[in-house]
């Protein structure tokens, strides 16, 4: 390379603005004559190029991917768009979902407006129901945090693109995909759920009856991949779903890595292998930021370990002046399910708030073959109810145990307080004498994390002036 200065510009600002003739990367060496690529060093910039993309699909596709493991999951059970498949009594740990709750009544369904047309929803009283599209973005609240304030309320879906006639007399929302994903849960248990209602809008007059799957007891997986097959996913909903339903960034980045509406995803034999450690990197290093955070503002608690999965109190992942929190994002979706403001949101006595944990309290991993507590102070600020519930870091789903549903919550009459007022939650693999209904069961071997779910939080959980202890090695 020349580094002879032109007139009037110095040997530094010349150097700043090239390339030496070497560069040692992550990538191996790269090669130049006087700012050329040499042939080996196109070679390896084009795969360095396609693995950097390649990651990054996967860290802001995960909401998008986990949707469609979920549809087909559901669908491998005969869960169609006019089928609810739902959990009774509740939801244990035989399907793989992630974190899901063993304390409320799950009612999970797919709408197609593509073959349906607009579709109505009827919820119950005390539905905490919500609507996503297919990339999980928001649609919708029905029930406690939706228009109808929890008494129960018709909504109407429509389809993108739909420019008919609109009836009075619904709560009408408009989803940017075609099929998009009820969640529904209702705080009046399995018979209250049973009385939602999904049908066509030209059904209305005469609405058919409602068909019901309970999947509570079926092993089945709805988690997004970690290899080759996870790109797979991504081009189901970009081959299915209006162009227009995804920003042109993230269209960029799919179309730099060959998923392009229209156009069959083909990669050579190169790309594949390229992409299939693309996902494998991508899931270590979200895996990465969900357990280690690196930004202070998932953090509860200085000093502490418990962790917030919505860092800036906004559903869409923004910071205050207005920055995706690319981080935040990938970590919420990673783990969980669901898109909402009443999940996100400071709502005092509405909602669900929530704080995780893989931690000790010397910073440790949880080990599934030690033994372990959690205090929770008295007057948990918990409206409605609260509960513990342990999960396996590696699928994210409730951890397998002896038991289907590990988890101690305060809807159970038998879960017992300290004379202080406090509850002790203990972890181990054998239950500690005379503390069985306080004890969620642990499998040597494994690590496991832990989320404290509150139900229409109250205000001593934001003010701070509650907090749950650390888990406590015993």
């Amino acid at each position: 390379m020349s580094d002879a200065p032109s007139p009037g510009i110095s040997a530094e600002t010349l150097a700043s603005i090239s390339v030496p003739d070497r560069l040692e990367t992550v990538f191996g060496e790269m090669d130049f004559f006087d700012g050329l690529p040499l042939p080996d060093t196109v070679t390896r910039g084009y795969d360095a190029l396609d693995l950097l993309r390649g990651i990054e699909v996967f860290l802001t596709c995960l909401p998008g991917a986990a949707m469609v493991a979920m549809r087909r999951g559901l669908r491998s059970l005969g869960i169609d768009s006019r089928t609810i498949g739902y959990t009774a009594p509740r939801c244990g740990s035989a399907p793989l979902m992630l974190t899901a709750n063993t304390e409320t009544a799950y009612g999970l369904a797919f709408l197609a407006l593509d073959q349906d047309g607009p579709t109505v929803i009827e919820v119950p009283e005390g539905s905490l129901s919500v609507v996503d599209d297919l990339w999980q973005r928001y649609v919708a609240d029905m029930g406690i945090a939706g228009p109808d304030g929890g008494k129960g309320g018709r909504y109407l879906f429509l389809p993108p693109g739909y420019d008919g006639d609109v009836p009075d007399g619904y709560f009408v929302s408009r989803s940017p995909t075609f099929s998009c994903w009820a969640a529904l849960r209702v705080l009046g248990g399995v018979e209250s759920l049973l009385r939602t209602r999904i049908y066509p809008l030209s059904d209305a007059a005469d609405p058919p009856g409602q068909r019901f799957v309970n999947f509570a007891d079926s092993a089945f997986n709805t988690v997004p991949a970690n290899d080759l097959s996870f790109f797979e996913e991504v081009d189901e909903i970009v081959q299915e779903e209006p162009p227009e339903a995804l920003d042109p960034e993230r269209a960029g980045q799919l179309a730099s890595i060959g998923i392009v509406p229209g156009t069959p995803f083909r990669p050579d034999d190169r790309m594949r292998s390229i992409l299939g450690t693309a996902a494998q990197i991508g899931s270590g290093l979200v895996r990465t930021l969900t357990f280690k955070p690196r930004d202070p503002s998932f953090y509860y608690y200085p000093g502490g370990s418990w962790k917030n999965m919505f860092p800036s109190g906004s559903h869409e992942f923004l910071s205050p002046q207005g920055a995706r929190l690319l981080d935040a994002r990938a970590v919420f979706h990673h783990g969980a399910l669901v898109i909402t403001p009443a999940m996100a949101a400071a709502t005092v006595g509405a909602g669900s708030q929530y704080a995780y944990t893989a931690e000790d309290s010397t910073g440790a991993w949880l080990d599934g073959g030690r033994n372990y507590t959690l205090t929770l102070p008295k007057d948990v600020p918990a409206k409605n109810f609260w509960a513990v519930d342990v999960y396996d870091p590696q699928t994210r789903s409730l951890l397998r145990t002896g038991d289907p549903y590990p988890s101690v919550n305060s809807l159970s009459g038998a879960v017992r307080a300290e004379d202080g007022g406090e509850t002790v939650v203990h972890f181990g693999p054998a239950a500690p004498p005379g503390r069985e209904a306080n004890w969620i069961q642990t499998v040597p071997g494994k690590g496991w994390f832990v989320v404290l779910r509150l139900y229409g939080p109250l205000e001593s959980w934001f003010d701070r002036s509650w907090r749950p202890g650390e888990v406590e090695p015993a």
